[in-house]
């Protein structure tokens, strides 16, 4: 089944409400999306670069897949998704979403022909998963509001944003916990912005478990060993998130015992089956694991989506970027109810794409 078309989309888009981490400030999201179509079927990719990150951006994708992923994907057997994921891999090595998005394109094309949902095609484990909402860096009063505003849609699980003074992150984490009881699950994301010191600092200062469920990436990406160090001193679970661009990074981050779990992210790792192998490596090293997500459209969410109700250690998602775009051309591929995250049961990856 040979792959007759492919076409690159350059897209930028709005976010509704702004918001800022510890390393900048985001009003818009810009991502390339990818078509490729074999035989009477498409399947459709999402790249979402973040220079912080990934070190890409939107320019240096667009020209990843037109000049080397194209050429290769052209004229080639679609079904052989393991190989074209592979070449991929080979010729686009530093550019991890750009990969990204042409293995979730494959993907959503296999299962489009097939006639089944991927999140089946994949093992199916489970049919729904509970997702966090995010809340940026921003003032005590602010998080009030904003975690009003989510809780009231039905979340249970919030992941407040921070990073740039413990001291004010640690009194609006308290607050919550304050106001919500333990009905309310925390997570919090430091985005790299601490010191060992001042994460156990802040650890100590919010009461370990009693307030915080997950402390996500609390020192700089780079530097293993301070990592390793806040999860030696840490009674709350430490997640790993900048610290793993590839699938080979959780085997290190397994292997030294560096944090206690990781976050797997599609445009970090390189894709579908690069993800597939991170997670492999974290179950069989007893690491539990999270499905992430940047600011990307409904179309790489959904697959974020299916890999998580497909793998039984993947128990903790935080898939909400999407949910702040405006003018998505995604749709009707993932739904939101009462806080958790349900599958289409339509083929592939169940996406409709509205450009």
């Amino acid at each position: 089944m040979k792959i007759v078309a492919v076409e690159v989309i350059p897209l930028k888009l709005k976010l509704r409400h702004g918001y800022a981490v510890a390393y900048g400030k985001y009003t818009h999201a810009e991502m390339v999306l990818l078509r490729l179509e074999a035989g009477s079927h498409m399947g459709w990719g999402c790249a979402a670069p973040d220079i912080e990150v990934t070190g890409e951006t939107v320019a240096s994708v667009e020209r990843a897949l037109r000049r080397v992923a194209v050429p290769l994907l052209l004229r080639q057997d679609a079904t052989r998704i393991a190989r074209l994921n592979q070449k991929v891999r080979e010729a686009i090595r530093t550019q991890l979403s750009a990969r990204a998005a042409v293995s979730i394109a494959l993907y959503d094309w296999m299962g489009r022909r097939a006639g089944l949902p991927v999140y089946q095609l994949l093992g199916r484990f489970r049919d729904r998963i509970a997702t966090s909402a995010t809340i940026g860096i921003c003032g005590l009063g602010a998080t009030r509001r904003e975690a009003a505003k989510l809780v009231e849609q039905g979340f249970n699980i919030l992941k407040l944003k921070g990073g740039q003074d413990w001291e004010l992150d640690a009194r609006r984490v308290l607050d919550l916990r304050q106001r919500y009881g333990r009905r309310l699950k925390l997570r919090f994301d430091a985005n790299q912005g601490y010191s060992v010191e001042e994460a156990v600092r802040f650890l100590k200062r919010v009461g370990g478990r009693r307030s915080l469920d997950i402390l996500e990436q609390p020192t700089q990406a780079q530097y293993k060993l301070a990592l390793k160090e806040v999860t030696a001193r840490s009674a709350v679970p430490v997640m790993a998130d900048e610290a793993i661009l590839t699938f080979r990074d959780s085997f290190q981050i397994a292997r030294q015992d560096v944090a206690d779990m990781i976050n797997i992210k599609l445009m970090k790792v390189g894709g579908m089956d690069s993800a597939l192998k991170a997670n492999a490596v974290a179950e069989a090293a007893g690491l539990e694991a999270m499905i992430g997500c940047m600011d990307e459209s409904q179309i790489s969410i959904a697959a974020g989506l299916a890999l998580a109700l497909s793998q039984k250690n993947i128990e903790f998602a935080d898939l909400d970027g999407h949910l702040d775009l405006i003018g998505d051309p995604g749709s009707d591929g993932v739904m939101l109810r009462n806080g958790y995250l349900y599958p289409s049961d339509r083929p592939g990856f169940g996406v409709t794409v509205d450009l």
